[in-house]
């Protein structure tokens, strides 16, 4: 699929059963070797960007990839792969693919979860790190409540059914236009052979999400420490998935990052409203 503002494209990635396709969004800029990659959450997909791209590709080639299971990317045969090593190692092979020595980067939720661990890598390719509702540590009850839907969405009959379905599972997000949240729904549903609409991604996924011990938050400060290069810590003020308290501990540990938070939002951010992209856009062109 391409559009008269980007280019649909792919990467062939491997794990240990196999090869697997990534898709990617590519949003071209002025400067080839000056990209920004943005990663989307647990079940979203790279056209969740489609605004910040279209904000920053003055100044960037915006890269935004379909993790595996989701979107367009293919599906992985092992529902064990769906975990970090695999995620980095595909962000590797695709930075490899842009043929870039650095990159900066966008995450929401597990998608900064993986810029994080790649940031904490000797020799990372990350330049600057912006992570979207999301820090080393996260709290077991919001994790739950994701888990609550994570694989268990039904057929809908419609889009607009679809659509109902997100309002309620994102209600989070915080306040969002009809036409906002039409965004954020056709891009994560497909039709399927009967003529119903499904969630674009693998439900395989929530086999290894929910393999975690559920009475213990994740705690991943080894990681976080670890970081080195600048980093802008975005959060939802009603965010239950990185308290304010864990967002307060990342200004003084690891890279000390700067924190904006967003009144009305929770987890997470969409980086649609214009304000949240000023806070993207001031920190990487800084």
């Amino acid at each position: 699929m391409e559009s008269m503002e980007f280019q649909r494209k792919s990467v062939q990635c491997a794990t240990p059963s196999g090869l697997h396709r990534l898709s990617y969004v590519e949003w071209s800029g002025p400067d080839p070797s000056r990209v920004l990659v943005c990663v989307h959450g647990l079940t979203r997909a790279a056209r969740d960007f489609d605004f910040l791209a279209r904000a920053m590709r003055d100044r960037y080639r915006v890269v935004c990839p379909d993790l595996p299971g989701r979107g367009e990317s293919e599906w992985l045969p092992s529902p064990a792969e769906y975990s970090g090593p695999t995620y980095v190692g595909d962000m590797v092979t695709l930075v490899a693919r842009l043929d870039v020595e650095s990159v900066d980067w966008v995450g929401t939720s597990l998608g900064g979860m993986i810029g994080m661990a790649l940031a904490a890598l000797p020799g990372s390719p990350v330049r600057k790190l912006v992570l979207n509702d999301v820090g080393p540590l996260l709290t077991a009850a919001s994790l739950n409540r994701i888990g609550e839907y994570v694989g268990r969405a039904p057929v809908f009959p419609s889009l607009e059914a679809a659509e109902q379905f997100v309002r309620v599972i994102a209600a989070t997000f915080g306040p969002h236009s009809d036409a906002q949240w039409r965004f954020l729904t056709e891009h994560v549903v497909k039709r399927d052979a009967e003529g119903g609409w499904r969630m674009r991604y693998d439900p395989a996924i929530a086999e290894t999400y929910n393999a975690r011990d559920s009475s213990k938050d994740m705690d991943i400060w080894p990681i976080y420490d670890a970081v080195r290069c600048p980093t802008l810590v975005l959060r939802g003020a009603d965010s239950d998935l990185l308290t304010a308290d864990t967002a307060k501990a990342m200004t003084a540990r690891g890279p000390r990052a700067r924190v904006v938070e967003f009144p009305g939002v929770g987890h997470a951010p969409t980086l649609i409203a214009e304000r949240q992209i000023g806070a993207v856009r001031d920190f990487l062109l800084s």
